[in-house]
């Protein structure tokens, strides 16, 4: 299979600080494949085979508790490293991540994770970063569920999405991939009818403007006033 071109990936954080035939040599290593639209490209508990790029589309990355409910953790964004369990000590992945629509991404066998960080120790540090993010977001929400309401829990995060997968239109933000109520709801620790019954009444007042599976900041700093507790 052929290598990718590195001009395409060359500017993603997670090379930053490679020389060009260091990443040319990386990207020698990597498969790009293709994961239609609801497929799975992992599943939680499942041997960590591998790690990932996304590079383009985007997933959607949940957990199933022990009695069975499922978790939102997070949504992967074209550019992220994802599924890199060696790095933290696992070996096998965490929760499972699935195409929210056909995603595309540069995979890596994880047998390979330790001899390319001793090549490449920068990839090393680019990823404690990226971990290090995750990590500080997980606490953020962590204190959203603890101390907030669930209108400034669900505000947060319309806002955190428009902030990771944000596309400016006439008429506001829109969230750039398929996101239905119960995602939301499984992200703020609430149920389905009280995100239908907040996101409703936001639509009412012209926050917000929802279709099937999208959408759309139509006041972000409004938004961002109640996420932050005031009206006015």
């Amino acid at each position: 299979m052929a290598s990718v071109d590195r001009s395409l990936v060359a500017h993603l954080s997670i090379f930053a600080g490679l020389a060009p035939e260091q990443l040319d040599e990386l990207l020698r290593e990597a498969q790009s494949v293709r994961y239609p639209k609801g497929t799975n490209v992992f599943q939680q508990d499942e041997d960590a085979h591998s790690f990932f790029v996304l590079l383009h589309g985007h997933l959607r990355v949940f957990k199933l508790t022990p009695d069975g409910q499922q978790v939102v953790v997070r949504f992967v964004a074209p550019g992220e490293v994802f599924g890199v369990a060696m790095a933290i000590g696992r070996t096998a992945y965490p929760a499972t991540a699935t195409a929210v629509v056909d995603s595309i991404a540069l995979v890596w066998p994880s047998a390979a994770w330790p001899r390319l960080i001793e090549r490449h120790p920068s990839l090393a540090i680019n990823t404690l970063l990226t971990v290090g993010s995750r990590l500080q977001d997980a606490h953020t929400r962590v204190v959203e569920m603890s101390t907030e309401q669930v209108e400034q829990r669900v505000a947060h995060a319309l806002l955190r999405l428009a902030g990771q997968a944000g596309r400016k239109v006439e008429s506001g933000v829109q969230i750039d991939f398929p996101i239905s109520r119960q995602d939301v709801a499984e992200m703020t620790g609430t149920t389905l009818h009280t995100v239908s019954r907040i996101l409703s009444a936001w639509e009412e007042q012209g926050l917000v403007e929802g279709g099937r599976q999208r959408i759309m900041i139509r006041e972000p700093h409004k938004l961002f006033l109640l996420a932050e507790g005031s009206r006015s």
